[in-house]
């Protein structure tokens, strides 16, 4: 009655997905860099990530794929159509996305398309259009995808949503590496990364770790004031704009006078 039992055990546990007996192939990562400090002449970054592929059994016949994505803090949006009224620009509807990251890169060994199975999309939310949760999202129109569409548009334009297709290298089915880009308006906080690796449009493994952007220095002490003392950093900011705008005066006068 007791083999039965531990006979039993041992078929459920190897059965049970992220087993130890599933895991034939894991991520051995690296970063260049995990910390990001913006300061006042700060003006993007640009990481290198790159790691191996351990395994537990000879390399089989049917090729890995790596996927890495980069995604910034999430954050509400509400994205607004705009109408011309009497001659004027005005907003009319507007769609709130329930969240959307700040910055989110994806790179591929190849096009989504051929390497990523729909399913495997939605679980893991890897492309960009599944990075944001729009499902449920306060509305004016009837068709709210559009206005996901376009904020997805817009932040392309605004190189903060970036599709790397091709932009992974990978070596003997082992080491891989790719860079990202990061711009210079990069909103502080963690940085979710993560690695997946696909057979067959399947993921087969996962690594997750966090790059850390803070500001430092004069940003962070500006950043800091204008969260934790709001009206202090007000005056400042007034002080500052009418001392800018007396100089400049006193500048154009002694241009004039000389």
């Amino acid at each position: 009655m007791i083999r039965a039992f531990l006979a039993i055990v041992m078929l459920i546990t190897t059965a049970l997905p992220g087993t130890k007996a599933r895991a034939q192939e894991e991520v051995v990562l690296g970063l260049s860099q995990n910390r990001v400090r913006i300061t006042a002449n700060f003006d993007g970054s640009e990481i290198l990530i790159f790691g191996a592929i351990k395994r537990e059994s000879p390399i089989t016949d049917t090729p890995l794929d790596v996927i890495v994505t980069l995604a910034g803090p999430s954050t509400p949006v509400t994205v607004h159509k705009k109408d011309r009224r009497l001659g004027v620009w005005v907003n009319t509807d507007s769609v709130e996305v329930q969240t959307a990251p700040s910055f989110y890169t994806v790179a591929s060994t190849a096009p989504l398309t051929d390497i990523l199975r729909q399913t495997e999309d939605l679980r893991h939310s890897i492309s960009v259009p599944r990075a944001i949760r729009s499902v449920g999202s306060a509305s004016d129109t009837a068709d709210p995808a559009d206005y996901t569409r376009a904020l997805i548009r817009i932040r392309e334009n605004q190189g903060v949503y970036q599709s790397l297709e091709g932009g992974v290298t990978l070596d003997q089915q082992t080491l891989f590496r790719t860079s990202i880009s990061m711009p210079s308006n990069l909103t502080e906080g963690s940085y979710d990364t993560r690695v997946f690796l696909l057979r067959e449009g399947h993921v087969v493994s996962r690594f997750d770790t966090v790059i850390d952007v803070t500001k430092v220095g004069l940003e962070r002490w500006l950043y800091m004031m204008s969260r934790q003392q709001p009206f202090i950093y007000g005056l400042l900011s007034l002080t500052i704009a009418i001392l800018a705008g007396w100089l400049a005066s006193a500048l154009f006068r002694a241009i004039r006078s000389s």
